[in-house]
């Protein structure tokens, strides 16, 4: 079976200001030709097809021809939720598409119920694991403990106990969205740390013979069973030197995997540059990234007037301008946003901490509360979008009185 891996479409995503609809648009009409020229017998989506969990109605539109494409080829699709999706309302409409080919997996109830497809050599198994929230999950699947690692096993366990009684020889491909541990982040990727811990270990997933991973931006190889695809399009400047694309995954008789780069069109090509204004405004190998989306480092010793709108004359895509004056007397320390990068938002509350006590830092007790009260944010805004099942009749009855 010919499978085709994409994931993190975020549809309706801006980079900075400018809208990306065209550049999803033409990445859609590519993933539909792709399927054809490739003769793709199903496509698996990882998650966040979305960027919010309520997404602008151009985004909506976007994503209803693009299913409406995929079912016109007759090629079946299977899509989970992302931790960008809203699972309630992704989940919309799920029974109907289904007899359109559209499988969409958004309730962690259905961990265990595979979509089946079969081929010449027998049936393939299709599991898809919606992002889970640990907090809102952990007792709905039996997980053992409180964090990602605990509720994607408690969800794995009830795979490979379906699998197991399937036909002998039954294949299985797996969908998740998750942060699994070898992976490479980028900036454009939203925390989903839970108790400090967001990564999950590559066997957690051990029995699979695709493992179809979403909410990393980057294409990576984890094993030669275990992938991200990444995003198709580029989100964040940390993303300069990704070569964004798709894989192509033949899964034979024997369960095997040949996975192929299948690289996705670039829109715009991004460039870091620094300097001057004047240097920036001047320089000839900058030529190339006059077409560009441009991020601009300054290093004026003193602001200069107006940089955008001069840069904007050379460089018309230009989207972000930093400051990081070139002054002798500059400390060592670097601009705020610098001494922010790469940092979390738990690490950056205890780095508080200690600017207003003096250099005092927080000690365990503080952190682990810091840390609880991240974590209850994060429930409270995962709980508003996570899929609740619906009510009984008689819970409905009960409301009612």
């Amino acid at each position: 079976m010919r499978l085709l891996h994409t994931s993190d479409w975020h549809l309706g995503r801006r980079f900075h200001k400018e809208s990306l609809l065209d550049a999803q648009h033409l990445f859609l009409d590519h993933l539909t030709a792709t399927v054809e020229r490739e003769a793709v017998d199903a496509v698996v989506v990882a998650g966040d097809v979305y960027d919010r969990a309520v997404p602008p109605l151009a985004a909506v539109e976007l994503f209803d021809s693009a299913l409406h494409r995929l079912a016109d080829l007759g090629v079946p699709t299977v899509m989970i939720s992302g931790n960008h999706d809203s699972a309630r309302r992704l989940g919309v409409g799920s029974g109907l598409m289904r007899r359109a080919g559209i499988h969409l997996r958004t309730d962690p109830d259905t961990c265990g119920e595979p979509v089946v497809l079969p081929d010449a050599h027998g049936d393939v198994a299709f599991y898809g694991l919606p992002y889970l929230e640990p907090a809102l999950v952990r007792e709905q699947l039996g997980a053992e403990g409180r964090g990602h690692t605990a509720v994607l096993t408690a969800a794995m366990d009830r795979v490979r106990a379906d699998l197991a009684q399937r036909p002998e020889g039954t294949r299985s491909v797996v969908l998740a969205h998750a942060f699994v541990q070898g992976g490479q982040g980028s900036d454009s990727e939203r925390d989903i740390t839970t108790g400090g811990v967001a990564s999950v270990p590559v066997s957690v997933f051990d029995g699979a013979d695709y493992v179809a991973l979403g909410h990393l931006h980057g294409c990576q190889t984890l094993t030669g069973r275990v992938r991200y695809s990444g995003s198709p399009l580029a989100y964040s400047f940390s993303e300069e030197h990704h070569r964004k694309s798709m894989w192509l995954v033949d899964l034979d008789a024997e369960g095997s995997v040949e996975a192929r780069r299948l690289y996705c069109p670039r829109p715009r090509a991004l460039a870091r540059l620094t300097g001057t204004l004047e240097e920036l405004l001047g320089a000839p190998e900058h030529e190339e990234a006059e077409s560009a989306w441009v991020e601009a480092t300054l290093t004026d010793p003193v602001r200069p007037h107006e940089p955008m709108a001069r840069l904007a004359a050379r460089f018309p895509h230009v989207v972000s301008i930093r400051f990081r004056p070139d002054r002798p007397e500059e400390t060592a320390s670097g601009t705020y946003a610098e001494r922010l990068r790469g940092r979390d938002e738990r690490q950056i509350a205890e780095d508080f901490v200690a600017h207003v006590r003096g250099g005092t830092a927080a000690d365990p007790a503080e952190r682990r509360l810091l840390g609880e009260a991240f974590d209850a944010v994060r429930e409270d805004e995962a709980r508003e979008t996570a899929y609740a099942p619906p009510a009984r009749a008689d819970e409905r009855a009960e409301a009612a009185r």
